[in-house]
């Protein structure tokens, strides 16, 4: 298993989210476990970038899967003074 480059802290889901998921069997641990190694899915190249930036400076991350042609969204928030990260939210795309 990848070691996590960060801290999800709390994680939250969306209804939408956990049906699609459900429906294609698929686990979120799985893509959470990709979002917090770092594999930002099906992002551009702009976006992989920024989150490699935001790693350093403690901005929103944001990595982006499929699951029964739905994409679906997993969003890390923007570190706090003291560099924590409050919350994960996994969502779809229509959700956003």
């Amino acid at each position: 298993m990848p070691s996590a480059k960060f801290d999800l802290r709390q994680i939250v889901a969306t209804p939408g989210a956990l049906e699609v998921l459900k429906i294609a069997g698929q686990n979120p641990t799985e893509f959470l476990t990709r979002h917090a190694a770092g594999d930002w899915g099906e992002v551009c190249d702009e976006d992989k970038q920024a989150n490699e930036d935001a790693l350093k400076t403690g901005a929103r991350l944001l990595s982006a899967y499929t699951a029964l042609d739905e994409r679906i969204l997993i969003i890390t928030e923007a570190a706090d003074e003291d560099g924590r990260r409050a919350a994960t939210t996994i969502l779809l795309v229509s959700e956003y």
